[in-house]
């Protein structure tokens, strides 16, 4: 691992990574490593940086999106358009151990600046390239956003009613999961590289397979059984009844049964039970042929009160349930507070945020506390100064250039 200078500590101090990203996959891959302690340099083209400071919500000039993903980041201004920007990232390669870029398949080599390029300065590096359908394939040079990747994976297909057109879901589901898998995906090379004797290597990471991997039977009930996945609203296949059901003052509760137990503890809930033993709904098979009956039994009962009473009778009796939370619910929720769920980071320019604490949490080796997002180029002098040697005469020449 290269020696890193910036000490905050944690299970990945020590690791140092060099992104490239823009928006939300790469970045945040990034933004998870850094979380755990590694030190994350963000190069930022010199001009408006990475699009997601110009996305809102904004305090003032403050993009709270960027405020949230480019948490504990040093941000470096580079212009990767430019020969002379393209010489000042080969000398940082040098000193990384993990690259991230989500540039579209192509436009790294054309710089010059492509995998084998880069292996050839630093054998040990660990590049991972994310993009929308790969770097192979003849949709390799498509461009793609979230959108495009949870429908060319099947997935808002299945996402919906089946009367109305495909739904989205409401946050950037293909994005988040392929940053997930792409911190995952680095943190496995690295482990083949130091703990088994490995070498540096390219990780090919694309939008759509991210969100197929996670589309659990779907294709192999297609191929097997000719069943294809259509939308079905909130009905779930292995799961009845299970809905989100509206109560009398107008929330929605998320309930859903697996079991025959469960499904037994819910007819206790009810004041019904004799529905456990009814033939129709006595076992989870006959339930699922039968869901239209039961689920409409289960909607008007809850329907008929006030949302504290049914929270109630489903706690009493150990049903699995959620009242759909709004923000404000999470605020005042309790086991939000008790576990540290939510964190809040002083900001030096618009006071304190409340954003998602660092997850998952390790008993032996916790994450070191988050870092405000960067200004943009907040770090240019002191990264080029430290890591390459640079002097400010020399970093002053880059800067009327308009490099950095």
């Amino acid at each position: 691992m290269v020696e890193s200078s910036q000490r905050r500590g944690g299970p990945l101090a020590g690791v140092r990574v060099l992104e490239l990203g823009t928006m939300i996959a790469g970045p945040v891959a990034a933004t998870l490593l850094g979380d755990f302690g590694a030190e994350v340099i963000k190069i930022e083209p010199p001009k408006g940086g990475d699009p997601i400071r110009q996305s809102g919500p904004f305090v003032g000039e403050e993009s709270l999106y960027w405020n949230v993903e480019g948490r504990s980041k040093r941000s470096v201004t580079l212009d990767l358009r430019l020969p002379e920007g393209q010489r000042v990232l080969r000398e940082l390669v040098r000193h990384v151990d993990v690259l991230v870029e989500n540039f579209r398949p192509g436009t790294l080599a054309k710089w010059g600046l492509g995998y084998a390029q880069l292996r050839a300065i630093n054998p040990s590096l660990v590049m991972l390239s994310i993009s929308g359908f790969g770097q192979t394939g003849p949709y390799a040079g498509r461009p793609s956003y979230d959108r495009i990747a949870l429908a060319f994976a099947g997935f808002l297909n299945m996402t919906g009613f089946p009367d109305r057109p495909p739904v989205r879901p409401g946050n950037a589901t293909a994005d988040y999961q392929s940053a997930i898998l792409g911190a995952f995906a680095a943190m496995v090379a690295l482990y083949y590289r130091d703990a088994r004797g490995g070498v540096g290597q390219h990780i090919d990471l694309s939008l759509y397979e991210s969100v197929f991997r996670f589309t659990d039977v779907m294709i192999t009930a297609y191929d097997k059984l000719g069943t294809p996945r259509e939308r079905q609203g909130n009905v779930h296949f292995a799961a009845s009844p299970g809905d989100h059901y509206e109560t009398r003052d107008g929330r929605y509760i998320a309930l859903t049964v697996a079991a025959n137990t469960v499904f037994q503890r819910l007819c206790e809930s009810m004041g019904r039970p004799e529905l456990a033993d009814d033939p129709r709904y006595d076992a989870h098979i006959k339930r699922v042929a039968n869901y239209a009956q039961i689920n409409g039994i289960v909607a008007d009962w809850i329907k008929s009160m006030p949302v504290e009473e049914v929270l109630a009778r489903l706690e009493a009796n150990s049903v699995p349930h959620s009242l759909i939370y709004k923000p404000s619910d999470i605020l005042a929720d309790p086991h939000y507070q008790a576990r540290g769920s939510i964190a809040s980071l002083e900001h030096p320019k618009i006071g304190s945020l409340k954003l998602p604490s660092i997850h998952p949490r390790f008993s032996a080796s916790p994450a070191p506390e988050m870092q405000p997002a960067p200004a943009l180029g907040e770090h240019t002098q002191r990264v080029l100064s430290e890591m390459l040697s640079m002097s400010p005469g020399e970093i002053d020449k880059l800067r009327e250039a308009g490099v950095i």
